[in-house]
């Protein structure tokens, strides 16, 4: 390991991934490698199709790859057993999904704090209350998701995320199932976690507004990083993902 990427959050070398055998055989994933580095949102966008979620889920423990390796916070987790990263996960890795996984019979403070309530730890003193505050929930603690707006769900599955203080925050489309209003009010939150906090994040999104928010942008096309831009507008993430469709 090079003394660069020692620093770094998560690093992945060669990270290929295939479905399905013989002639049903995809390749999502086609040798990538990339390095997220501490208290940064990258986003990651690419069409349809692209590997985007597939390398998201990854790099967060979720799906193993077919060839290659990931390491969070310095531990190879390629190789672990599933106990073992069951428990990596709960310790270093916050997750935020697009349709917001909320567990129905929780209230939304019994939903925050499920990661902890797992791991049977409690919050850092004040901390709970803190992010509550942040995330505008301090009066909707005992209700349950279905008597919940789409964001003020999706603000849930934020502080669920962060609750733990992870290593990194994995966002897939977090943004994808709300109105543009709500969007922008997520966007100002992942933002503000990563500004306030140092919170490492990754994003996947298709959306060029989300992207804006981001430190820097990852491209992906047929299963490979194709182009990486560093903080951009809207406009010339745009402009990228044209070039990237006449390639």
């Amino acid at each position: 390991m090079s003394s660069a990427e020692s620093n770094e959050v998560v690093v992945a070398n060669g990270i290929a991934r295939e479905f399905g055998v013989g002639e049903t055989k995809v390749q999502a994933l086609r040798g990538i490698d990339l390095c997220i580095p501490p208290g940064e949102l990258t986003a990651v966008m690419g069409p349809s199709g692209s590997g985007k979620s597939t390398l998201m889920h990854i790099l967060a423990g979720l799906d193993r790859p077919s060839s290659g390796s990931v390491r969070i916070a310095g531990t190879e987790i390629t190789n672990l057993a599933d106990t073992e990263l069951t428990k990596l996960r709960r310790r270093h890795i916050g997750f935020i999904f697009q349709f917001f996984n909320l567990l129905p019979m929780l209230t939304a403070r019994e939903n925050v704090l499920l990661p902890l309530s797992i791991a049977g730890t409690k919050p850092e003193p004040g901390w709970f209350d803190e992010l509550i505050g942040r995330v505008g929930l301090a009066d909707r603690l005992v209700h349950r998701p279905s008597e919940l707006s789409g964001g003020q769900q999706q603000r849930v599955a934020i502080a669920r995320a962060l609750v733990s203080r992870p290593t990194v925050v994995f966002a897939d489309e977090p943004t994808g199932n709300l109105d543009s209003t709500t969007s922008g009010e997520i966007l100002a939150l992942m933002r503000a976690s990563v500004d306030d906090y140092g919170q490492t994040t990754v994003m996947v999104t298709h959306d060029a507004n989300a992207a804006a928010m981001a430190d820097r942008v990852l491209f992906l096309a047929d299963g490979q990083i194709v182009e990486e831009l560093p903080r951009s507008s809207s406009r010339d993430i745009l402009l990228a993902i044209e070039k990237l469709g006449t390639r």
